[in-house]
């Protein structure tokens, strides 16, 4: 398919099915977290814009989730078929973790599920909010055991190899690997930035047509100031988990830097710009900062940080990838540190809702989040290449024995298929943020419920319609 081998075709594949599963898992950790917080302000203030909101974005958390799911299961088969050799080779170690997460968070999320979607005023706002906090919480735990998962394939530990075969011997060692914190918190707080900014600019788009109502404002408010806040404690992290990864993964390091020669003994300058030619080993048209790569990264003027020809040509990342990779994600970030301070300023002079350049700037900024969660996670997996478990098992050894042939058909039948389910579950989504916060909604009991005449007692079977007497209904009266 288009001249490309087998392995490329694997890999692209892999990459695309990804590239979908993540948006949507990032979201619904967001939003779990999000409407925990509105059900807790409602049940502590009863201000009902809180109970609108919560209403509101519950419909999309349920389209994000179950999507998510879909996807998840996708990118599960993946390992089986087209990565065999791995599963071979490391599934003592990914399925027990997976199994985990299954076992642990995903039921835990789909047993109190469906009293957060369907159980207002059928159930007790105490279990109600219970509830909602579970499911939160599963989310949470569920990126808990992927990314402890997916870090051992960077920076494994506790394991022996015997036979050619990963041999857990030290589990506590293996899921808290040394770049677990870190990717853990990374994650996590992308997670709650991309839903801030989807938030924010759902908010800014009713608000630039005219919508404004209090539920509206107090989208656009917390948005803000979770990108105030937030933002700039992402950057922190991003500077440690980059140490990090200088410490076990430098070539990764080296190609995010566009970095090939440390002949000079000169300090690591930082590169604006340039285009890393893998061919020519050198990165053309380069813009540089002197001293500032070395400061940033080594927290030093003098120290250097490792160079691409440090390492064998087989060892190599594809530098041109990740460079541009990782700056998208960095610039992004600043971007959302920039959104932030401005909402500050405008606040200060109550103008927040009403400053049209801010209200477009937030409304352009919605999928900047997942725009940088995808930038970050092809930095952080191009970067890790060519090893699919860092410095113990090549990409190239992982892959199943499929054809060219077999992988390029079932790559174009995963773009149809997912641009056509997914790309309609997108456009409702879309369409349920058009619609915007309905005041007052959650207010109104519906037919049914416990105690209630001519329905069942069980609050969560209760009938939402009652039959009318004309319609030959012989039911007597409760007692």
């Amino acid at each position: 398919m288009f001249g490309l081998e087998a392995l490329e075709l694997a890999r692209i594949q892999f990459a695309f099915t990804i590239s979908f599963h993540i948006i949507f898992p990032a979201i619904t950790i967001g939003l779990a977290s999000f409407l925990a917080v509105l059900e807790g302000l409602w049940l502590k203030t009863k201000r009902q814009v809180y109970r609108d909101l919560y209403h509101f974005w519950l419909k999309i958390f349920a389209v994000n989730f179950g999507m998510g799911v879909v996807s998840g299961i996708v990118m599960a088969y993946q390992f089986g078929t087209n990565w065999s050799a791995y599963s071979e080779f490391a599934g003592s170690v990914t399925g027990p973790l997976l199994a985990y997460e299954v076992l642990t968070a995903f039921f835990l999320e789909a047993g109190f599920l469906g009293v957060m979607l369907f159980g207002w005023n059928r159930v007790g706002a105490g279990l109600h909010f219970f509830s909602t906090l579970m499911v939160a919480v599963g989310t949470l735990i569920s990126t808990f055991w992927i990314l402890a998962s997916n870090s051992w394939m960077h920076t494994p530990q506790g394991h022996e190899i015997i036979d050619g075969i990963v041999i857990p011997v030290d589990w506590f060692a293996i899921v808290f690997n040394p770049s677990f914190p870190y990717r853990l918190t990374h994650m996590a707080i992308a997670a709650f930035l991309a839903t801030a900014f989807m938030v924010g600019a759902s908010a800014a788009w009713h608000l630039l047509r005219g919508n404004d109502n209090p539920a509206v404002r107090k989208m656009l408010s917390m948005a803000m100031w979770m990108a105030l806040i937030v933002a700039p404690i992402q950057a922190v992290v991003g500077d440690f988990h980059g140490l990090n990864t200088l410490e076990y993964q430098p070539a990764k390091i080296a190609a995010m830097e566009g970095h090939w020669d440390n002949t000079s003994g000169e300090p690591t300058p930082l590169l604006l710009f340039g285009w890393p030619d893998m061919e020519r080993e050198e990165t053309r048209y380069k813009v540089e900062i002197p001293y500032l790569g070395s400061l940033i990264l080594k927290h030093s003027l003098t120290e250097q940080i490792p160079a691409l020809k440090d390492f064998p040509k087989e060892d190599r990342p594809n530098s041109t990838i990740v460079f541009w990779t990782f700056r998208i994600m960095v610039a992004l970030g600043l971007l959302m540190i920039f959104t932030g301070f401005w909402s500050l300023w405008l606040r200060r002079g109550g103008r927040l809702f009403h400053s049209k350049p801010f209200l477009r700037l937030a409304l352009l900024m919605g999928p900047s989040g997942i725009l940088a969660i995808l930038a970050g996670w092809f930095t952080t997996e191009v970067g890790r290449q060519p090893w699919v478990v860092y410095g113990i098992m090549r990409t190239a050894d992982a892959v199943s024995n499929h054809s060219a042939g077999q992988l390029g058909l079932t790559l174009a039948m995963f773009v149809l298929i997912y641009f056509a389910v997914f790309g309609i579950g997108f456009v409702y989504v879309l369409r349920l943020i058009g619609k915007g916060p309905i005041i007052n909604e959650g207010n109104e009991k519906g037919a049914g419920g416990p105690g209630e005449k001519r329905t069942p007692m069980r609050p969560l079977s209760a009938a939402d319609e009652a039959i009318p007497h004309d319609h030959g209904d012989q039911l007597g009266e409760r007692n």
